[in-house]
């Protein structure tokens, strides 16, 4: 990874941005920035960067919340930066995904090798795509958005749960099994009614005829995948 990477700062401290502005771009790397978790999020999608340094303090949301969403659609390496300097609150964060953890105050050159390692973890080519494409629909894991031949199609949070989590693996088989227990939970992992009800909604939302499907395709006592037009 060369230093031409994009560094995203979530913080509310504009001197804490403004010391690691200075800090990363004097070793070449661009930095986005952002005061709320909210306009992180946004600038997570948008400006798509290849590490995000994110505070836990900030004032809209907490910034474990921050790190859940971004982890519902992206695998962007993230870097907390926090005073919370709990074993509780670093456990917690790192099991949320995030993948490095340094407590304020702290020393630049420290910080400076720690986001060296992670982006050393990051490929070439940014290949999460935070809104996948299958032909006409488009599913914006980001902004929690379907739209089929530019249209915006209202779904269910369970409607809207299965399709994001078919569309974060385009092409692969997702067991009945696993979609149950992401999206009602464990207890419910035998429910697979539940499953066939939603299943149903969301094909008649998109017109799907599943005898002939474009999106979503059952692979009989298995699970279901979502595929492109070119791939039915």
């Amino acid at each position: 990874m060369s230093q031409t990477a994009t560094v995203l700062v979530i913080d509310d401290e504009p001197q804490i941005r403004k010391f690691l502005r200075i800090s990363l771009g004097s070793q070449g790397y661009k930095v986005l920035e952002a005061g709320t978790g909210a306009e992180g999020l946004s600038q997570a999608a948008l400006g798509r960067p290849e590490l995000v340094v994110l505070d836990l303090g900030l004032p809209d949301m907490d910034g474990q919340q921050v790190l859940r969403e971004l982890r519902e659609w992206s695998q962007v390496p993230v870097l907390v930066l926090s005073v919370r300097a709990s074993e509780v609150q670093k456990v917690e964060a790192l099991d949320g995904g995030a993948n490095d953890y340094v407590t304020k105050p702290f020393g630049i050159q420290e910080f400076l090798a720690r986001v060296r390692a992670l982006l050393r973890q990051v490929p070439q080519a940014v290949a999460e795509e935070s809104a996948p494409r299958f032909g006409p629909l488009t599913v914006d894991l980001a902004y929690r958005r379907v739209t089929l031949a530019g249209e915006e199609v209202a779904l269910t949070r369970k409607e809207y749960a299965l399709l994001a989590q078919l569309a974060r693996h385009p092409g692969r088989v997702i067991t009945q099994q696993q979609l149950l227990k992401d999206i009602w939970g464990p207890t419910h992992v035998e429910d697979s009614h539940y499953l066939r009800i939603v299943v149903a909604h969301v094909r008649q939302k998109l017109g799907d005829d599943p005898t002939a499907p474009r999106f979503i395709v059952t692979e009989p006592g298995v699970g279901y995948r979502l595929i492109g037009p070119e791939q039915a």
